[in-house]
């Protein structure tokens, strides 16, 4: 499997991490991000929207983060982390669109306001992280991990933005059962960190 990777987006380290999580063999392949290389002819050969990650298991291509973990978690048999329960697929879900929507727009701006100097509106954003961490933080009481009593994609989707939220200026410090929901997930065996994530 090779996945098309840039070191400090959050959306590729989620798919490295399951990966590492699950101990799986991959080849990194970098993509040039700040180059424009992800635009290039032969990248979007690759994945027509010119995004990363995407990862290439021989003939099939997967894009999108979120698509490439339940791709990840079916083809190497990791049930632990996508049950074969409708229900339980259904709660991983709603975390995977809330990976992809609410925390996008949230700590996601966030940061590429104050990281990359990139034009968005931090006020938004900051109001839009802080809604989405007291939703996240209620939902953590009596809880050890987002669905169910052991890590599953939810976890693993919703973990990197969360856990860069600092490069965004966003403080966790009225979020206590955040802090411990991260702690545990960076004391998984074989947690592997990015930068900006120790």
């Amino acid at each position: 499997m090779k996945l098309y990777d840039f070191d400090i987006s959050g959306n590729c380290y989620k798919v490295r991490l399951l990966l590492n999580l699950l101990g799986t063999d991959y080849e990194r392949v970098p993509v040039d991000l700040f180059g424009g290389e992800h635009k290039t002819e032969a990248y979007l050969a690759i994945n027509p929207k010119g995004q990363v990650p995407a990862l290439a298991d021989g003939d099939i291509v997967v894009s999108d983060s979120q698509a490439i973990l339940v791709y990840l978690a079916k083809k190497l048999g990791a049930d632990q982390f996508w049950p074969d329960d409708g229900l339980t697929q259904a709660q991983i879900t709603y975390w995977l669109c809330t990976a992809a929507n609410d925390v996008v727009q949230g700590p996601g701006a966030a940061r590429l306001a104050k990281k990359f100097n990139f034009d968005i509106d931090y006020e938004a954003a900051q109001a839009r992280a802080h809604a989405l961490f007291a939703v996240i933080e209620a939902h953590l009481q009596n809880r050890q991990f987002l669905v169910g009593a052991e890590p599953t994609l939810a976890d693993i989707a919703m973990f990197p933005y969360i856990g860069l939220c600092g490069e965004g200026e966003l403080s966790l410090a009225d979020y206590p059962n955040i802090q411990a929901w991260l702690s545990r997930i960076k004391a998984l065996p074989n947690f592997i960190a990015m930068p900006g994530i120790d």
